[in-house]
């Protein structure tokens, strides 16, 4: 077929042909952008945590006191570990995924005026390795004489002298290392800390933190007990279809144990990790509506133009028709003039979806957008054009030429 008539064709429709083009491509900038921030979202939701989550919950208790000898929270201990279907349990004083925590920074020196990094700081008992199910990639687990009872409030509490940080962790700290286990660091104007361990992963309680230069990966666990009025448990179960059930018990246990206890209640990994991300998902299904309704919205304009312009060419269609054209060339010569047409839609669309990607980039954190999001979207709109224009082109092959010859 030439392309000659159908571009004359589409010369006297400027106003129509440059309206689509123009609606293709900003369906384009925006359904690249948004499928990219719904992968990340998706991704960034979904990350591994490092800790045995469906089996793992965490229990929060209020006490009128302090406990400053240590006594209630290991009787604490002790009984949650006599519930059936305990596993282990440990105290720390922070959860991943919680959005509730401590961060601090690290160096490799001493009263380092600007830190190397920061990292996700957890205090917790020995044991947290097990109760989390942490997969120790290099070194060792902390031994029960190595967590001190800390109170933070006197002067003379304990510094930390040893610790486990995660493998993301240790990269930032010794990129130029392949092992870690021995190594020191620092945490402002305490004395060296020695890495005894290495865990896999384990997410701060932000995930990853727009304010901070930490992607979630960054950890760092010290061995010690807290003196605390306020105490979270980590418990880990042997049967996660069970871990409801317990969960319930625990919450009961620990509340019946201290008079005047008040519970914080409980959360199981799922449910932190549920709330954690339920922005997220809201954002995800946001856009998810929002990309639809463009995807209508440009289907129904490419319908009604092309609609128009087969009422208005009913004429010509006649005379084709008339001078031997099949049905099947009337569909094609209104089907190669919209992919024309939503060619340069993508085209134009593709310059706008990359200058939309970098003011993104700043704002979301976002890394370049591939290109292949741009091969998907311009996919996507080549066959919505296509199946948007079928109708019309049907419709317009299926007027006799009797007929369409006596029309104005």
């Amino acid at each position: 077929m030439e392309l000659k008539p159908i571009l004359s064709a589409m010369r006297h429709r400027k106003t129509g042909v440059l309206l689509i083009a123009l609606q293709v491509a900003l369906t384009l900038a925006i359904l690249a952008n948004a499928l990219y921030v719904v992968r990340d979202r998706l991704v960034e939701a979904n990350r591994d945590t490092g800790v045995a989550e469906a089996a793992v919950f965490h229990v929060e208790v209020v006490d009128k006191e302090r406990d400053v000898t240590g006594a209630v929270m290991q009787a604490d201990l002790e009984a949650l570990r006599a519930i059936p279907g305990v596993v282990s349990a440990a105290w720390a004083n922070q959860v991943p995924l919680s959005n509730s925590g401590n961060n601090s920074g690290f160096d490799l020196k001493p009263n380092a005026e600007q830190s190397l990094t920061t990292a996700a700081t957890y205090v917790a008992d020995p044991g947290i390795v097990a109760t989390w199910g942490l997969r120790l990639v290099e070194g060792r687990d902390f031994a029960a004489d190595e967590a001190p009872l800390v109170d933070e409030s006197s002067p003379e509490a304990p510094e930390p002298k040893i610790a486990i940080i995660t493998a993301g962790m240790a990269r930032t700290l010794y990129p130029n290392e392949s092992t870690f286990v021995g190594r020191t660091f620092y945490w402002g104007g305490t004395g060296p800390i020695e890495v005894v361990g290495v865990v896999e992963m384990l997410m701060t309680p932000w995930g990853r933190a727009f304010w901070s230069d930490n992607d979630g990966s960054r950890s760092v666990i010290f061995p010690a007990r807290i003196v605390q009025s306020a105490r979270s448990y980590a418990v880990r179960v042997d049967d996660a279809a069970a871990i409801d059930r317990i969960a319930a018990q625990a919450e009961e246990t620990l509340q019946a144990r201290v008079p005047g206890r008040m519970s914080g209640g409980v959360s199981t990994m799922a449910e932190t990790r549920e709330r954690r991300y339920e922005g997220e998902h809201t954002m995800i299904n946001g856009l998810l509506i929002v990309m639809g309704l463009l995807l209508a919205m440009t289907a129904s304009g490419i319908v009604g133009l092309a609609s128009l312009w087969v009422n208005q060419r009913r004429k010509q269609i006649g005379v084709r028709r008339a001078l031997g054209a099949t049905r099947r060339d009337i569909v094609r010569l209104f089907v190669t003039e919209n992919l024309l047409i939503t060619g340069a839609g993508v085209v134009i669309g593709c310059g706008l979806a990359l200058a939309l990607n970098a003011a993104m980039m700043d704002q979301l954190e976002l890394s370049k957008l591939p290109l292949g999001y741009l091969g998907v979207g311009s996919a996507v709109l080549v066959v919505l054009g296509f199946a948007a224009v079928l109708g019309p082109a049907l419709r317009a092959a299926s007027v006799p030429p009797a007929v369409a010859t006596r029309s104005a």
